[in-house]
């Protein structure tokens, strides 16, 4: 069960602010091959990770390139998919090389739609002139593609915003450490983000409700979500998946999955990307070791945008 978080900003008054901060956990079966996160393409300018299943070889989830194109892809969780649908990781790939601003290709992308299991996926051009435009298309959901206003996002395996309940509570978490990313070292602030990406708790008071956050609705627009008071059992899930067993429903309801064979990815698990108001580029990536939860290692890449 993938999540993401995003905070965006296109203008941000003070030099000290980022105009991005994302955080995002890619969950799936341990033995699934991948390559960590790397720079390739003709001209190595994009940075992601690589699955390497066979008859998916070159997809990814989650990735940026030095011109600024972003997209990060989550699965809509559904009771049976369809083996013969194509590659979801394919989406990403391609946005990451293609020519096309994220609105045209995500108009594209839903002309197609109906080709893939269900997917969310999140496409930006981030432009240090220009200035950065974030969309989202989901083919579970509204038709058309939607351009975001800027401010903070949650998105894990339903529609953009829906109000799961590890979803509110991993939102809060991500907003406390974005409030305060400013005085925070860079490398501060990257430990807090990737402390919210590992939290486990699966069951929590009510305090941890919806106050401060929202719902995204038709052309962007941003309305009050309402979280419900407590996160497992979470009635959304089980709705969403209520074919699925309840102990496996049950692992659902942290931000970050434990399993015995499905679980935060063994070698892609948490990855953080900043960009600050010059359009420097940070990349972060904490990445489990072969099967083993004790052992990790964590790399970074940093750049500057060409846009």
């Amino acid at each position: 069960m993938c999540i993401i978080f995003f905070k965006f900003d296109p203008r941000p008054v003070s030099k000290n602010a980022y105009r991005l901060i994302l955080a995002a956990n890619r969950d799936e079966f341990y033995h699934r091959p991948s390559k960590a996160a790397d720079f390739w393409g003709s001209n190595h300018e994009v940075l992601s990770g690589l699955d390497m299943e066979e008859g998916k070889e070159g997809g990814t989830w989650l990735g940026i390139s030095m011109r600024g194109k972003l997209a990060a892809l989550t699965n809509y969780l559904q009771p049976r998919l369809d083996r013969d649908a194509r590659g979801r990781g394919e989406l990403v790939a391609q946005f990451l090389t293609t020519d096309m601003d994220c609105l045209t290709y995500l108009k594209k992308v839903s002309a197609e739609g109906h080709l893939y299991n269900g997917f969310n996926l999140i496409a930006a051009d981030l432009s240090t002139e220009k200035g950065d435009v974030v969309c989202y298309y989901g083919n579970r959901g509204d038709p058309k593609p939607v351009v975001l206003a800027p401010g903070t996002y949650g998105l894990s395996n339903a529609l953009l915003e829906t109000p799961w309940r590890k979803l509110c509570f991993g939102k809060r978490l991500f907003l406390e450490a974005v409030e305060r990313s400013q005085a925070l070292p860079k490398e501060a602030l990257v430990a807090q983000l990737l402390d919210v990406l590992n939290n486990e708790e699966a069951h929590l008071p009510g305090r941890h409700g919806a106050d401060g956050q929202w719902r995204v609705g038709g052309g962007g627009q941003r309305r009050p979500l309402r979280c419900p008071s407590r996160q497992l059992p979470d009635p959304a899930i089980e709705d969403q998946g209520r074919e699925y067993v309840q102990p496996i429903l049950s692992k659902y309801a942290a931000v970050c999955v434990r399993g015995l064979d499905y679980g935060t990815r063994c070698d892609r698990t948490n990855t953080v990307i900043l960009v600050d108001a010059d359009g420097h580029v940070t990349f972060t990536e904490r990445s489990m070791l072969g099967t083993d939860p004790s052992r990790w290692e964590t790399s970074t890449h940093e750049f500057r945008l060409k846009s």
